[in-house]
C-alpha cells in the first residue's frame, strides 16, 4: 500500500503532545525508581535524556518523523543514551500513555482557556461600567419588548461566560484522573505505585478500572462540549454586534480593524471578525460531533479509532482560544451610541407592559389589564401616535382607572429605575452585578 505509513500514523497531529508525553514519562520513571523497578542510575540517565529532548523541542527543533510522537521520543531517547532508554516503557503501554498525555495536555488548555474567558469578562465588566446610563430596547423575538440598560445587556454575556468558566473548572476534576499504570488494558504485574505518579503529575486521583481507563474519552467529549457552549455564546454576542452595527440599528461602533470594506461598494464597512466568530461556532460543533461519533459503539478496551480523537480536540481548542482573543480585542474597541439607542426606545410601544402593571396595581386582573393595553396599542397604531403622545382623555376612553400619573409610569428612565428586583436592569441592580462579576474574575 503506497500511503500505508501516512494512513496509520498520527505524528502529523499528535506531535503537539510532546511536552505532555515527556512530563508523563519523567513522572513514570521516577515512580519506577521509587519502587526499585529501575535503578536510580538508569532512572537518572533516562530523565536527563528526556530533559535534553524537551529543551530541543522548546527551542523549536523537530524530532524525526515516526509513527507517533510517543515512539518518536522513545527512539530519540535510545539514540541519545543507548539501550537503557528502552527501560522507560517498563510497566506501561502506549494505551495508558496516550490517555495520560491527552489529560496532561487538556489540563493546560483548560487553564489557558479559563484565563482567556476571564480577560473577556473583565472587558465586558469595564464596558458595562461605562454604559450604566445607556438606555436601549431589550428584545424578545427580536421585537422591542422593554427598555434595559446597555450595561445590563453586556453583563448578560459576562454571566454566560462565568457559567462557561465554571463548566471548565468542573471538567478539570475529571481530566486530572490518572490512567497511567493501567498498561494495555489489564493493569501490570509490576509492583508500581500509581498514587505516587499521580502526585508527581499533580493529578487529583487515579482511575479505578484499567479497561475503562485506556478506552475512556468522556473527559475529551466533555471538554469539547464545554468549548461548544463557549462558541455558542461568542456566536450570540457576535450576532448582536452584527445587528447593532448595521445602518438600520446604528447602536454601536467597533474599531475599523475588525471590519473590512467591500470589493465593489466603497461606502461599506462589514463586521467580518464578528461574522467569522459566528461561523467558527459551526466548526467547533462539528468537532464535538466527530468526537462523539468516534467513541460510539467502541468495544472495550483500546481501539485504533481513538487515534482520531485528537484532531477534533486540538481544532476545537485552537478555534475557541482564537475566537476568545479576537472577541476580547473587538469588545475593547466597542462603544454604544447612547442617543441612537435611547431614540430607538420610542419605537414598538416599549412601555406597554408598564401600563398593564399600572392597571394591575389598581386591583384590575392582569389579564384584563393586558387586554386593555392591547386595545390602547391598536388605537395608537391606527392614529399613528406613540404612547407618550396620547392625552389623558384618550387614555380614559380605555379605562377610568388611568390618571395623569400614567405619564410618570411610562417615562423610560423611571421604567428602568423601577426594575430593582435582584438581577434586574435598574442602575442600582446593574452596579451590584458589575461588582459581583468582578469578584468572579480571576
Amino acid at each position: 500500500m503506497k500511503n500505508f505509513e501516512q494512513f496509520i500514523g498520527s505524528f502529523s497531529f499528535d506531535w503537539r503532545l510532546a511536552k505532555a508525553d515527556i512530563e508523563g514519562s519523567v513522572a513514570h520513571v521516577k515512580m519506577l525508581v521509587k519502587t526499585k523497578i529501575l535503578t536510580a542510575s538508569d532512572g537518572a540517565k533516562i530523565i536527563k535524556g528526556l530533559s535534553s529532548i524537551l529543551k530541543d523541542i522548546e527551542k523549536g527543533r523537530q524530532l524525526p518523523k515516526e509513527e507517533d510522537i510517543h515512539y518518536a521520543i522513545e527512539k530519540e531517547l535510545i539514540k541519545r543514551i543507548g539501550p537503557v532508554g528502552g527501560k522507560m516503557h517498563t510497566a506501561r503501554s502506549r494505551n495508558d500513555q496516550v490517555a495520560t498525555d491527552l489529560r496532561i495536555y487538556l489540563r493546560t488548555e483548560i487553564l489557558s482557556t479559563i484565563k482567556m474567558i476571564s480577560a473577556l469578562q473583565s472587558v465586558l465588566a469595564d464596558k458595562a461600567g461605562k454604559s450604566v446610563d445607556v438606555i436601549m430596547p431589550g428584545y424578545t423575538h427580536l421585537q422591542p419588548a422593554q427598555p434595559v440598560l446597555g450595561a445590563h445587556y453586556l453583563l448578560a454575556y459576562a454571566w454566560m461566560l462565568q457559567r462557561d468558566k465554571e463548566r471548565l473548572e468542573d471538567c478539570l476534576k475529571r481530566v486530572t484522573v490518572l490512567p497511567l499504570g493501567s498498561a494495555a488494558l489489564a493493569g501490570t504485574s509490576f509492583k508500581i505505585d500509581r498514587n505516587y505518579t499521580a502526585k508527581l503529575l499533580n493529578f487529583d486521583s487515579i482511575t479505578q478500572n484499567s479497561l475503562d481507563a485506556v478506552s475512556d474519552r468522556d473527559f475529551a467529549c466533555e471538554y469539547v462540549f464545554d468549548l461548544s457552549l463557549i462558541s455558542a455564546h461568542l456566536s450570540k454576542l457576535a450576532e448582536e454586534i452584527i445587528i447593532w452595527s448595521s445602518a438600520e440599528f446604528g447602536f454601536i461602533k467597533i474599531g475599523d480593524i475588525f471590519t473590512s470594506g467591500s470589493s465593489i461598494m466603497p461606502q461599506k464597512r462589514n463586521p467580518d471578525c464578528a461574522e467569522i466568530i459566528r461561523g467558527k461556532s459551526g466548526r467547533v460543533f462539528g468537532d464535538l460531533t466527530a468526537l462523539l461519533t468516534i467513541i460510539k459503539a467502541l468495544p472495550l478496551a483500546y481501539n485504533r479509532d481513538l487515534q482520531e480523537d485528537k484532531p477534533p480536540v486540538f481544532d476545537a481548542a485552537d478555534t475557541v482560544k482564537l475566537c476568545l482573543e479576537v472577541m476580547t480585542d473587538m469588545m475593547n474597541s466597542f462603544s454604544f451610541n447612547g442617543e441612537k439607542t435611547l431614540k430607538s426606545t420610542q419605537k414598538g410601544f416599549i412601555q406597554a407592559t408598564e401600563i398593564a402593571d399600572y392597571l394591575a396595581r389598581k386591583n384590575i386582573p392582569f389579564r384584563t389589564a393586558h387586554a386593555t393595553v392591547k386595545n390602547i396599542v391598536n388605537y395608537c397604531i391606527k392614529k399613528e401616535k406613540t404612547l407618550n403622545e396620547l392625552s389623558i382623555e384618550e387614555y380614559k376612553t380605555f379605562s377610568n382607572e388611568i390618571e395623569k400619573d400614567i405619564f410618570k409610569f411610562i417615562n423610560i428612565e423611571n421604567i428602568i429605575n423601577a426594575k430593582n428586583s435582584y438581577g434586574g436592569t435598574s442602575k442600582k441592580s446593574v452596579l451590584k452585578q458589575i461588582a459581583d462579576i468582578k469578584k468572579c474574575i480571576k
